[in-house]
């Protein structure tokens, strides 16, 4: 099973979808210029910042979905089951072909929507739970089936874990997918490109540096490694963690002794798990399943969005009744019908529902669902993973950096941002995008927003141009 990443240059990255509609909010990311005084750091202060914190968002709870040990595509395919023909699920999480990404939630809504029309009278009052891309998606094919369609959201925008940001950008960031990878699923570059949306190739090749600054060549010793633990998994009788398959083929048995880099083997082993496999999960590799791993895609016809990823939903929400800053905390149901509860009390009532919401919110039981789930849809839920990648954006009113490389990364520790996105090359503005995820983004979301950016500012000086003598 393939996975395509929302994030670093594969489908979407969001990881990063989706909306949910649930619990009181917990504070969001937030975007800020001019921010105070911070820890002193070499690389110079920004003049505009925007941090993510999807951990710390009750509307999501991470990033976007991952296939935990012991997880598997029939666990996806049960939560997109639909209950007893009132109930029925879409997002990312439920998408066996390219969960994780746009383009598997927005093929999440077509079915869903597919569903209901089998089985739904014309005109019935269907209610979708979460305005993000399966949601929207499937709004848009019901109501233009002739459906009576009410899209309910949590958040007072659309989008859901689409988040694009303009105001003080020279350009529109994406602070949850910014790729887009051509895929089996749909040509998604070309609609974009026929909404007027600005697509810039991008090559994954990255300048890596070491933490002392130093250009080192990429070793293939690493990506090796994980490849031989992975085959080693797939001969064994039950699925393991990544961490485990490493360790028990004798794959992660490297030396660390350093060479004339500084670096040895087992910085390499590092580094892949640090750039690749924690970026491409939003996990660790003792959470991954070595199973149903992420396959690193090819980077050949990569494309970084820079003209406004929610062009995508603005244009199929033209015309949807919207309810937007409105939780859902309770979905019941019976032969007859839908009810739900908002968190203001108020209670509506539909044929069907369609619940959209991310699968962290569904782990964290904001929504009550009476009767409660079946057992397929709740084994599902508590199996699969719910990865977190987080975002900071960063401009400068010049560059530091003298490097003309659009994607820079670290190796010789596991740096809390390995992972870094050159917009000046591609935009001619002095704009840099950093990721840090899994452990070390669960830790930086328990950061202010100062502490947060001293962070990036710190992972940033390996970058620092020499001094001009």
């Amino acid at each position: 099973m393939k996975r395509r990443t929302f994030l670093l240059g594969t489908a979407s990255g969001f990881s990063v979808l989706a909306l949910a509609a649930c619990v009181t909010p917990a504070p969001v990311p937030t975007t800020s210029a001019s921010p105070t005084t911070l820890t002193p750091s070499l690389v110079p202060q920004p003049v505009t910042v925007s941090r993510t914190n999807w951990s710390a968002d009750a509307f999501s709870r991470g990033s976007f979905s991952y296939a935990a040990v012991g997880a598997t595509p029939e666990h996806r395919a049960a939560l997109g089951q639909a209950v007893d023909a009132r109930v029925f699920f879409a997002g990312e999480a439920t998408a066996v072909d390219e969960p994780g990404t746009v383009q598997g939630a927005r093929a999440s809504g077509l079915l869903a929507a597919s569903q209901v029309r089998d089985v739904a009278a014309p005109g019935e009052r269907i209610t979708i739970v979460g305005a993000g891309i399966a949601g929207i998606t499937a709004a848009r094919e019901l109501v233009d089936a002739g459906f009576s369609v009410l899209v309910i959201e949590a958040r007072d925008r659309i989008g859901g874990r689409i988040d694009t940001v303009n105001g003080d950008w020279p350009f529109p960031i994406e602070r949850g997918p910014s790729f887009v990878h051509r895929s089996s699923v749909t040509a998604l570059d070309d609609e974009l490109t026929a909404l007027g949306v600005t697509l810039l190739p991008f090559v994954r090749t990255p300048e890596v540096r070491t933490r002392a600054g130093a250009v080192v060549t990429v070793s293939p010793l690493g990506a090796q490694v994980v490849a031989g633990a992975l085959d080693w998994a797939a001969d064994q009788q039950q699925d393991v963690s990544v961490e485990r398959a490493l360790i028990d083929s004798g794959e992660a048995n490297l030396s660390k002794t350093p060479n004339a880099d500084g670096l040895s083997d087992a910085d390499w082993l590092e580094y892949e798990i640090a750039t690749k496999l924690k970026i491409e999960t939003g996990a660790t590799p003792s959470q991954q399943s070595a199973w149903y791993t992420t396959d690193i895609a090819s980077a050949d016809d990569d494309q970084i969005v820079v003209g406004g990823y929610a062009t995508l939903l603005t244009s199929d929400a033209e015309g949807l009744e919207l309810l937007l800053s409105s939780v859902v905390n309770r979905v019941a149901h019976d032969d007859r019908g839908v009810s739900l509860r908002l968190g203001t009390g108020e209670s509506l009532s539909a044929d069907r529902v369609i619940v959209t919401v991310p699968l962290g919110v569904l782990k964290n039981a904001a929504i009550e669902f009476s009767p409660a789930l079946p057992f397929a849809h709740r084994g599902a839920i508590a199996a699969l993973g719910m990865g977190l990648v987080d975002k900071i954006w960063l401009r400068f009113d010049v560059p530091f950096w003298d490097t003309a490389a659009r994607l820079w990364t670290i190796v010789g520790e596991d740096a809390d941002f390995p992972v870094w996105v050159n917009m000046m090359p591609l935009t001619g503005e002095p704009v840099l995008l950093g990721m840090v995820a899994a452990e070390n983004a669960t830790r930086l979301s328990e950061l202010d927003d100062e502490a947060f950016l001293a962070a990036a500012l710190t992972a940033l000086e390996p970058f620092l141009a020499e001094p001009k003598q």
